[in-house]
């Protein structure tokens, strides 16, 4: 016992020689005799400057050191100024071996970096280019040993660092880039801690200015927290978070924008665990809501929270931004957006429940999931009505259905479509970006309104594995009918193939016409069906490139602003060389049904097929339209196969049955639709021809019939004298 009691008593003796020696060397010794050479060490083992222009002091109790007024210049330019620099440890915290920082303050730092046009930072000028002294190592040199590290005690006592109180204040960095022009500063930087303890929370105070040059912009930002880490430092939390920036410059059209975000989070290395509990961030009008819990830091994270944005107006949001306006035809849209749901599911895969979401007066709802492994997306959305219409650019003044500028000599429409013939053409899909999609997406909407079409009972299904992308199924009720449409696209290639399958079914073609395109010239129940091929990537390529065919029949139809009955008795009347006396012809011609094919070719359809039956007439026709210069060229032919009109100069005759009236269709039909058809009269005389030939017939049969009446009559009058006489011999 007194062995121990003696060491005891000297280590007590030894301590407080040392606190006695260190008194009195701080009491004897100035640190301010020694500038000279420590500014002359400093320059001897850098290529800086130091100047202390300010005192040196220490101090006792606390143990400290402070400088002022400290500045390093590199190559004659200042690369960093402080004017205040204390930092002070408590001695008896060093004593108990549980350091605690007393004071650390930090005041005037200012530090300039600088990249120059070669794209070399000063501060990797700081320390001298290292001299070759000409020594080599010989192959009996050995190498350096390794130090050997210590291996981690795991039972060992925990981190004990305490912090009485931390003040940066008038902190600055400017950063310039000469070779690109960009300029940063980084200024007003203030930061406060204080009873910063490992175990339990302290308050930390952050607030500063950042400024750059290309785009100009600023930042003044404030955050505000409660901060706490474990003694083992892998434990951490964030509470009572508060930050605010107030943001302005050309990003923001020179207007200035607040961000502010607020709540709190923790995080456990160990455990490999966060969350994020009543998370708020706002940017001008628009905010987002969220808590989340993750579980895994590695490849395959485990969440499990929501995630909720608040009503918003997009226009209202971009004003504030300072961002150009969205242009919709009506003006109301976008003004309601929102976005909620719950998100969870396994390691690695991140499910979306119970989503909803808002776009003005239509909601979507259902669930998706995303796949980190593979990054696949799936989607389930059922909406319930959209008006694409409204969403729409409005259009321009003088522009009508068809975007064509309808003021005749506009120099500018014919400067706009030079313009647009001699802009180059792009891609159509971003072919690599298509093969590393993996989606299995399900869409259903229960009306639709686009370009004035009301498609109702909508249903979308896609697919897309490595490049192979399909639209299994895109279905919908159109006009008293419905339709059907299968598409595949192999973008496995850089020439990706198309193949575009499509069934509609009894859709009204004049409700259809005349939404689509104020077009009313044909009604009737159309029946299609779509089989195509083409391969590209370029919309030019791909019409190019088209094959394929277009089966159709409309039945109990009729053409409208077109009487073909007209153009008929026409013919017919010229044949019986007589006038029409009918005024009132209509409008309209029905048909009881018409159908044909069309075979693509390219940019060219071509139809040989066309039949029609009509009143007492039947409608035959060829010809091909030219999609690429909205050209048709169409032979049609009404063919009399009884009567067709009351009118006396369309009596049909034996002369004119069977014959061809012939009906051409040619022009633009983008331009006049309606003025296309018209009585064909240079093929008339092939149908005079015809008529000739009937009229030789019916004379032929005319004298036939004449001859045989006479020699009839001749029979007939020998018969009666012979009977005659044989009466007369009988009353005799």
């Amino acid at each position: 016992m007194k062995a121990v009691r003696y060491l005891l008593i000297a280590i007590v003796a030894i301590i407080l020689l040392a606190v006695v020696a260190i008194a009195i060397a701080m009491a004897v010794i100035n640190p301010n005799d020694y500038k000279p050479q420590i500014e002359k060490a400093v320059e001897d083992q850098t290529n800086l400057d130091l100047v202390l222009e300010g005192d040196i002091g220490w101090s006792f109790i606390p143990l400290g050191l402070e400088l002022n007024n400290v500045e390093a210049k590199l190559e004659g330019d200042r690369f960093v100024a402080l004017e205040r620099l204390v930092a002070q440890i408590d001695f008896w915290s060093l004593i108990t071996l549980s350091p605690q920082v007393d004071t650390f303050v930090l005041s005037g730092l200012d530090a300039n970096l600088e990249v120059n046009e070669q794209g070399q930072g000063n501060w990797t000028r700081i320390m001298p280019e290292p001299t070759d002294t000409g020594e080599t190592s010989t192959g009996d040199s050995k190498p350096a040993q390794p130090a050997e590290t210590a291996a981690p005690d795991s039972g060992g006592e925990p981190l004990n660092f305490n912090v009485d109180s931390v003040e940066i204040s008038n902190a600055q960095v400017h950063y310039t880039d000469k070779s690109t022009g960009q300029a940063v500063t980084l200024d007003n930087f203030t930061l406060t801690a204080s009873d910063i303890t490992l175990g339990s929370e302290f308050p930390l105070d952050l607030s500063f200015r950042v400024e750059t040059a290309k785009p100009q912009f600023e930042v003044d930002g404030t955050i505000s927290a409660r901060l706490a880490a474990n003694e083992a430092l892998n434990e951490f939390a964030v509470s009572g978070l508060s930050a605010v920036f107030d943001m302005n410059g050309e990003p923001f059209g020179g207007k200035s924008v607040t961000a502010e975000l607020a709540g709190s989070a923790s995080a456990n290395l160990e455990n490999e665990t966060a969350a994020i509990s009543n998370f708020s961030a706002s940017l001008a009008n628009l905010t987002v809501n969220t808590d989340l819990q993750v579980s895994g830091f590695g490849d395959q994270p485990a969440l499990k929270g929501q995630l909720k944005v608040g009503e918003f107006s997009l226009k209202q949001l971009l004003d504030n931004l300072g961002q150009p306006a969205v242009e919709t035809s009506d003006p109301d849209v976008l003004s309601a957006l929102a976005f909620s749901t719950n998100i969870g599911g396994p390691a690695g895969q991140v499910e979306l429940s119970d989503l909803t979401l808002k776009l003005d007066d239509t909601s979507f709802n259902g669930s998706g999931s995303y796949t980190l492994a593979n990054s696949g997306v799936v989607f389930r959305l059922q909406g319930d009505k959209l008006n694409a219409d409204r969403y729409l650019p409005p259009k321009a003044e003088g522009e009508t259905e068809e975007g064509t500028n309808t003021e005749a000599g506009s120099g500018g429409s014919t400067s706009e479509t030079t313009s647009a013939q001699a802009a180059p053409e792009s891609d159509l899909l971003p072919l690599e970006t298509l093969r590393t999609l993996a989606l299995d997406i399900d869409l259903g909407l229960a009306e639709l309104i686009v370009s004035n079409l009301t498609i109702k009972d909508i249903k979308a299904s896609t697919t897309a594995d490595k490049g192979l992308i399909k639209v299994d199924e895109f279905s919908g009720k159109l006009y008293e009918g419905g339709f059907g449409a299968q598409v595949t696209l192999d973008a496995r290639t850089d020439n990706p193939k198309w193949k575009v399958g499509s069934d509609v079914t009894n859709v009204q073609t004049l409700p259809l016409l005349t939404d689509l395109a104020e077009v009313d010239m044909l009604s009737g129940g159309a029946n299609l069906k779509v089989n195509l091929t083409t391969t590209g990537n370029r919309v030019s390529v791909l019409r190019d490139k088209a094959d394929g065919q277009i089966s159709f029949n409309l039945a109990k139809g009729e053409f409208r602003k077109m009487n073909l009955t007209r153009m008929a008795c026409q013919g017919i009347a010229l044949v019986n060389q007589e006038s029409l006396s009918t005024q009132d012809w209509g409008t309209t011609t029905p048909f009881n049904d018409m159908r044909g094919t069309l075979q693509i070719n390219g940019n060219t359809l071509k139809n040989t097929d066309l039949v029609a039956a009509l009143a007492g007439m039947k409608l035959e026709g060829d010809g091909t339209i030219d999609l690429k210069q909205s050209l048709m060229d169409y032979e049609a032919g009404l063919r009399i196969v009884g009567e067709i009109h009351r009118d006396e100069a369309c009596r049909v005759t034996e002369v004119v049955e069977n014959v061809v009236i012939p009906v051409e269709c040619r022009g633009n039909f983008a331009e006049d639709p309606a003025g296309l058809c018209s009585f064909d009269g240079s093929r008339f005389r092939d149908t005079l021809k015809t008529i000739a030939a009937n009229a030789a017939k019916a004379k032929a049969k005319e004298e036939v019939d004449k001859a045989k009446t006479k020699a009839k009559e001749k029979v007939e009058e020998k018969l009666q004298e012979k009977l005659g006489d044989k009466l007369k011999g009988l009353f005799n």
